[in-house]
């Protein structure tokens, strides 16, 4: 056993564990909240029909929630391992040994996103030292500060810094930095996106943005783009991409129910999206500015609005800071795939392992380094890799592994028997929805 790890947070032979269920929920929390909640599901919340969007998205959520997100879950907990291992073992089970070549689809899936994620990370974390010496607010076009912070080589510094912290984090384990860190950033970044919504609604003109978010443009519901887009935020806003949430699943405790878990992912999900809405659809709606702005909306339009609005220094730190808190939530989860493929295919110390893939994420990102390249990159990855790492990984559970295989792994740790719904939601509904949300994305160019 490694004298530097808890005896309480290691079983299964050595394996890291987080210490509780409460842990273990955060930092999947942690992984889904990201970027798509705070400027895109805004954005696709006024594009299709406002309420009306939130029909379907919330059916989705529901649905991915009790098939996908526990699939994961569960598919890393029984094997013990993450997706190179997982999908080895699930397809051994078949007699073949093709499966950690399968495998490695998700975990390069994660590591591309976090690669690209990292330079965004850079961004938020100089906007934020921006918004602190106030030198964004002083600045006199926002486009203009935007675009050399976004240009080559233009936060390569600030990049480096982000990874750093990364390293730091990482290096310290599931226990003592995944689940600690999460317990602290995630609870601050809802405080914090509170404190912002409840402002946001004493702005004049708020009401505006009020009526773009909750009256419901019912003849969207008509138009099959609703769907489709309501369908891929909530596919990638729960973090389904057959790595990172498997990885967390191994080092979850057999006691603990995952679909009791699921449910508590959905619902704060939905919370962190909604509370993003709250807080920037009035706010751009009281200054007249473009809700619709898409990825320019975070570091263009908002930056001024703060320069408007009263105590704008304030708010901006806040929510700089806020949105730094869940960029590092997530490359935390995204880097957590590649660096558990690394342990355990190699044998490596964990600090290793760690450094290789900050080391890694550094090299590739300084190439990227510029708003299109990264923005091509993401694209990319998220498009063609990232689905079909969650397709795999849900075949290879529900299809490859067995009936009774997933359901026994589903049901370990719950006292209430799984229902009937478990085969048809995850086998069929869950399976079909991912072909769905790959063919989707290649045709509508993404969906998330």
């Amino acid at each position: 056993m490694d004298k530097n790890k808890n005896p309480e947070t290691l079983e299964n032979g050595g394996r890291e564990t987080f210490s509780s269920k409460f842990g273990f929920i955060l930092a999947c929390v942690g992984s889904a909240v990201g970027m798509g909640n705070i400027w895109l599901f805004p954005y696709r919340v006024g594009e299709f029909g406002g309420a009306a969007f939130l029909i379907p998205y919330i059916i989705f959520v529901v649905l991915i929630g009790f098939s996908g997100v526990i699939g994961e879950m569960a598919f890393g907990r029984a094997m013990k391992t993450g997706p190179l291992g997982a999908f080895k073992k699930a397809f051994e089970r078949r007699g073949k040994d093709y499966g950690a070549f399968i495998g490695m689809i998700p975990v390069i899936g994660s590591l591309g996103i976090a690669i690209g994620y990292s330079v965004v990370a850079g961004w938020i974390l100089r906007f934020l030292a921006g918004s602190l010496s106030g030198s964004m607010l002083g600045a006199a076009d926002s486009g203009a500060y935007f675009g050399q912070i976004a240009g080559d080589f233009g936060s390569l510094g600030w990049h480096l810094g982000a990874l750093a912290i990364i390293l730091v984090i990482l290096s310290l384990g599931v226990a003592d930095g995944i689940e600690r860190v999460n317990k602290v950033l995630m609870p601050t970044f809802f405080g914090l996106f509170l404190i912002l919504a409840i402002r946001a609604a004493f702005l004049p003109g708020a009401i505006e943005g009020y009526k773009f978010m909750f009256v419901p443009e019912w003849g969207a519901l008509k138009n099959p783009q609703t769907w489709v887009f309501a369908l891929g935020q909530a596919f990638f806003s729960l973090s389904l991409a057959g790595s990172g949430t498997v990885v967390y699943g191994s080092y979850l405790r057999d006691s603990e129910d995952v679909i009791d878990a699921a449910k508590y992912i959905a619902v704060f999900d939905v919370i962190a999206a909604m509370l993003a809405a709250l807080v920037i659809l009035p706010s751009v709606f009281a200054y007249n500015l473009d809700p619709a702005a898409g990825p320019p909306l975070m570091f263009i339009t908002l930056p001024e609005v703060f320069k408007q609005m009263p105590f704008g220094s304030l708010f901006s730190i806040v929510f700089f800071g806020a949105v730094f808190f869940a960029a590092i939530t997530s490359l935390m989860n995204l880097m957590e795939t590649p660096i558990e493929a690394i342990q355990e295919k190699f044998k490596l110390s964990r600090f290793k392992s760690v450094a290789i893939v900050v080391g890694l994420s550094a090299l590739v990102g300084v190439f990227i380094e510029n708003g299109d390249i990264v923005g091509v990159w993401m694209d990319v990855v998220s498009i063609y890799i990232i689905p079909l790492g969650a397709l795999l990984a849900g075949i290879a559970f529900y299809w490859v592994a067995g009936d009774d295989f997933a359901r026994n792994a589903v049901q370990l740790g719950r006292d209430k028997e799984i229902g009937a719904w478990f085969k048809p939601m995850t086998k069929y509904v869950f399976v079909g929805i991912s072909i769905l949300v790959y063919i989707l994305g290649i045709f509508y160019g993404g969906i998330g």
